[in-house]
């Protein structure tokens, strides 16, 4: 079984100005299908080829670093797509409820997730997670997520995630991480998070 390059839930477009779409035509159909395309590759004729990738990601110490690298990236960004909207949304009462107790409020976490997006040294990503029931924000390098058996500082189900390599911003924001990390609160999609979240319970 081959993955696939998922198709994107809105146009290039729908995002601006936010996220500019010539970004998000190279970052989808360039960045995204060169990691589906080496992933697939890489476990070639592997027991791999039969596992979801979420499987992958979980037992990811099994394989070597062309795996956990593109696989990562597949997992990131499939994920990364489905919490994007260019439609205005409010998390579910539950999720904010737990943003409040578990986060010190929705300013508070907005707060703590751009810090953990914008001090992420190189590439990386930053999340929020859930892990025995609870809320937190963390960040991991490179292509790594909370699913990965390697990661140690940042495990748990993501439900929000925010990917601060420079492909992702640099052609609207050139070295501005932190403006592309403000300019995210705009178009995340609250009720995939809600639907994450309540799932991840």
């Amino acid at each position: 079984m081959s993955f696939e390059l998922p198709k994107l839930p809105y146009e290039y477009t729908a995002l601006e100005p936010h996220m500019d779409a010539r970004t998000m035509e190279i970052h989808h159909s360039k960045h995204h299908n060169a990691y589906v395309t080496n992933l697939n590759n890489a476990i070639a004729g592997t027991d791999a080829e039969k596992l979801t990738i979420e499987e992958i990601c979980k037992h990811i110490s099994k394989y070597p670093a062309a795996v956990r690298n593109n696989g990562g990236g597949h997992y990131n960004h499939s994920f990364f797509w489905t919490i994007l909207s260019g439609t205005p949304s409010s998390p579910s009462a539950k999720l904010e409820a737990a943003i409040n107790a578990d986060l010190g409020g929705m300013d508070k976490f907005k707060e703590e997730f751009n810090k953990a997006a914008t001090t992420r040294f190189g590439s990386g990503w930053a999340w929020l997670c859930v892990e025995n029931g609870k809320l937190k924000v963390c960040s991991t390098p490179n292509q790594d997520n909370p699913l990965m058996d390697v990661v140690t500082d940042c495990n748990g189900t993501p439900v929000l995630g925010l990917d601060v390599w420079e492909h992702a911003y640099y052609l609207h924001y050139q070295n501005r991480r932190p403006d592309y990390c403000t300019a995210f609160w705009n178009v995340v999609n609250w009720a995939e998070v809600s639907r994450r979240f309540e799932a991840a319970l």
